[in-house]
This record gives C-alpha cells, sequence and structure tokens, in this order.
C-alpha cells in the first residue's frame, strides 16, 4: 500500500521571502531523495485567478471595504480548482510543498477583522468552507515566516515592482503581521520562523535552516494539522 505524502505550506508576512524558501526546501527534499512536487497560489494567469487580480488591483473597489469572507471565495475557488492535482500527487506517495494556501486567507483577510472573537469565527469559517465544504487536503504542517512590518515596507519597496492593493497599504500590512502571529501561536499544525534577529534580517541559508528543521519531524511521519478555536 502506497504511503500518503505529507503536505507541507510555507507562508507569512510580505516580504518573508515565500517563494525563496519554498524552492530551497524542494531542493533539499530531492537532494535527501524524497519525492516532492510543489505549486503556489494565486495561480496567476490562470482563469481561475481572474477574480483575485481583479480584487488585488482595486478593480472591485479599495481592498479593505470587501469583508474577509468574500475576498476568501476569490481565493479558496483557485484553490478548489487544484485541488484534484494535489489529491493526486498525495495519494501517489509524492510529498506537496506549496507557496501560500489557506492560511494566507486566515492572515491577509483575518487581519481585516478587528475584534478577536469575530476573527476567531472567521477562522472557523474559513476552516469548515476549505477543508470541509470543498474538501481540499489539509497540511500536516504550516510553516509561518514572519518579518516584522517595518522591514517589510522597506523590501517590498526595494522590489521596484507594482505594488498590488495589499502590500501598497501598510495597516493591511500591520493587521496581517498581527493575525500571522495570533494563528501560529493559537493553532496546532503551525511553527513560527524569526526571520529577524536582534533587528537584523537573517540570511536565506540561515533561514532555510530554520525551516529544514521545522519540516524534519513532519517527514518521518505526523498526523495532519487541525485548526481549532
Amino acid at each position: 500500500m502506497t504511503t500518503k505524502g505529507k503536505l507541507i505550506v510555507i507562508d507569512g508576512t510580505d516580504g518573508s521571502g515565500k517563494a525563496t524558501q519554498t524552492k530551497l526546501l524542494i531542493e533539499r527534499m530531492k537532494r535527501e531523495k524524497l519525492p516532492v512536487e510543489t505549486m503556489s497560489f494565486p495561480r496567476y494567469g490562470t482563469s481561475f485567478c481572474v477574480p483575485i487580480e481583479a480584487y488585488l488591483h482595486g478593480e472591485l473597489g479599495p481592498a479593505d471595504q470587501i469583508n474577509a469572507q468574500t475576498a476568501s471565495l476569490f481565493y479558496a475557488i483557485d484553490r478548489c480548482a487544484a485541488k484534484g492535482t494535489l489529491d493526486t500527487w498525495l495519494a501517489s506517495g509524492v510529498n506537496v510543498v506549496l507557496d501560500r494556501y489557506v492560511t494566507s486567507n486566515m492572515g491577509h483577510q483575518g487581519g481585516k477583522i478587528k475584534s478577536f472573537e469575530k476573527r476567531a469565527e472567521f477562522f472557523r469559517w474559513d476552516d469548515e468552507l476549505e477543508f470541509v465544504r470543498l474538501g481540499l487536503p489539509r497540511p500536516v504542517l504550516n510553516v509561518i515566516l514572519h518579518v516584522p512590518t517595518a522591514t517589510t515596507l522597506q523590501l517590498v519597496d526595494g522590489r521596484g515592482n507594482k505594488k498590488d492593493m495589499h502590500e501598497s497599504d501598510p495597516d493591511h500590512l500591520l493587521a496581517a503581521e498581527r493575525t500571522y502571529l495570533e494563528i501560529a501561536e493559537m493553532f496546532e499544525g503551525f511553527s513560527l520562523i524569526e526571520c529577524v534577529e536582534n533587528g537584523q534580517l537573517l540570511t536565506v541559508e540561515q533561514v532555510h535552516e530554520l525551516v529544514w528543521l521545522a519540516v524534519q519531524p513532519v517527514l518521518v511521519g505526523q498526523t495532519a494539522a487541525t485548526v481549532t478555536t
């Protein structure tokens, strides 16, 4: 009987190097002879991502005026469209590393909600929507990369790229940072990686080693992470 693959998510605050750390983790797993596939969300350029792109480009109005549940549906639909591929990989024994996943809804959309109690309700709603009603596979580990907002703003400004509605709003970034820290502390199956130490940004290699330390126990077998409140 084929052992089911493990689903691991790399997520976190803007400017924390999610794509880079996903790439390094995949390369490390391949060196360790571990079967692995990857996917990045949102899947920009696909038809399922059109509502997300409209939202981020401001075509639907200011992002902070679109409630968390409505915006979350845009992203959930994109992930649901990829469910068949994810399920096939995992069922065949292939590990999957995702660059962002359901945690991005919790972090960015949950940050819109001022009340902690209401945020907790949103977390439960999103968990049920995506993992129960839509049937998305649940990660065994969510790695949350944390870079303080002040540092994030410097990194985003230094990219020289056009910013979307989230990246151009410091209040949104600060609220998302708070929410990511909350979910990493509150829920099982989350590992928080601090990417800044004593005011200095860690090197890409240093962060990777911290990520690898968090991921290793999962690869030798752990039960799936469950979000509860």
